[in-house]
């Protein structure tokens, strides 16, 4: 697939200043009231630094999103008439920073290679490693990252499960194709909604590969609220934000139907009528107002963005197709804003 230019080397020097009104505590169980506290968030091409006082030991994490990774053997013959297209295209690719050609294996490869020589504390998988699910790309995938020996948490993309004609709702083929080949990456978490504990941050993976939210996902993502812990959300589809395209779709509010102009040529049913369910838009608002989130992390759109939404950020990774990934860390700052 042809691979559009980078972004300028110098993507954003300080992107913004959010605060987190309210009592929240750390990891520890140390409560922090102070309701003027700041997050400094800044973001210098892929490295992504979070300083607050709400962490109190340095984390670092490596978040990789759309690999898509695609090759298979015999296994697959049966579903090559659902992964054809996929499977040719991401054969070449160009490296985001050095422009040389590249593919995904390898770029998935190298990303993984930083995590360890970085000594990341966790590897966060944002969804879209994989083209559709072939058994050799996820057996392949699921190796590396255990030979890498670094704790990870995965959310599925909707590429991930799909396979293209096959017959089905999207929630249904969704269960099947994780069930059937996903699964392991879990490692025995639910799938559509999990969280991992580093070093006193929380880190939530919530499934919105369908661009829709559940009831029961909802009312997950209150609990890790109530928990008054600093809380990093991962999904797959980054959250609507004014001004962006509806590829920002998880609370769009033109998502639906008159919008959904690839569904013919990803062979999937078309988005509903009636756009977002009042649960998705409820956790929209959600997310948004959540005083002990520090940001949210998404892939989908191939192209890196930082967005503010009510003081909070949102940060989308460019792909890692083409090599990409976000260096992120997180920092314990205690001084304070002078009045």
């Amino acid at each position: 697939m042809k691979r559009r230019s980078f972004i300028k080397k110098v993507s954003a020097g300080f992107l913004g200043l959010g605060m987190l009104p309210g009592i929240f505590r750390n990891g520890y169980g140390n409560v922090v009231d102070k309701k003027s506290e700041p997050v400094f968030v800044t973001q210098i091409e892929n490295q992504v630094r979070f300083f607050t006082k709400a962490v109190t030991k340095p984390v670092n994490v490596t978040f990789i999103a759309d690999t898509h990774l695609h090759h298979y053997d015999d296994r697959e013959l049966p579903y090559k008439q659902y992964s054809d297209r996929m499977a040719g295209a991401y054969n070449e690719t160009r490296h985001f920073r050095s422009g040389e050609r590249t593919n995904p294996k390898e770029c998935f490869d190298q990303t993984l290679n930083h995590a360890v020589e970085s000594e990341s504390d966790l590897i966060v998988l944002g969804g879209d490693i994989f083209s559709f699910p072939s058994e050799a790309a996820i057996e392949w995938a699921y190796n590396k990252l255990e030979d890498a020996g670094i704790p990870y948490l995965y959310v599925a993309g909707n590429h991930d499960w799909h396979y293209e004609g096959m017959e089905g709702s999207l929630e249904h083929l969704r269960a099947e194709w994780i069930e059937k080949r996903l699964l392991p990456l879990y490692h025995g978490k639910n799938p559509m909604m999990s969280f991992k504990d580093v070093k006193g941050i929380r880190f939530l993976a919530i499934d919105n590969s369908t661009y829709q939210i559940s009831d029961e996902q909802l009312e997950f993502f209150r609990k890790q609220v109530q928990s008054a812990m600093p809380l990093v959300l991962v999904m797959h589809i980054p959250l609507y934000a004014p001004g962006r395209s509806i590829s920002y779709g998880c609370g769009h509010p033109e998502w639906g139907a008159e919008t959904d102009k690839n569904y013919k040529l990803e062979r999937r049913p078309r988005w509903p009528e009636g756009g977002h369910t009042n649960t998705t838009m409820d956790f929209y608002r959600e997310v948004f107002s959540a005083p002990n989130l520090l940001g949210v992390f998404a892939g989908h759109v191939h192209r890196q963005s930082m967005e503010m939404i009510n003081g909070k950020p949102q940060f989308v990774s460019d792909d890692n197709a083409s090599g990409a990934f976000l260096d992120i860390q997180f920092k314990h700052h205690s001084s304070k804003i002078k009045h």
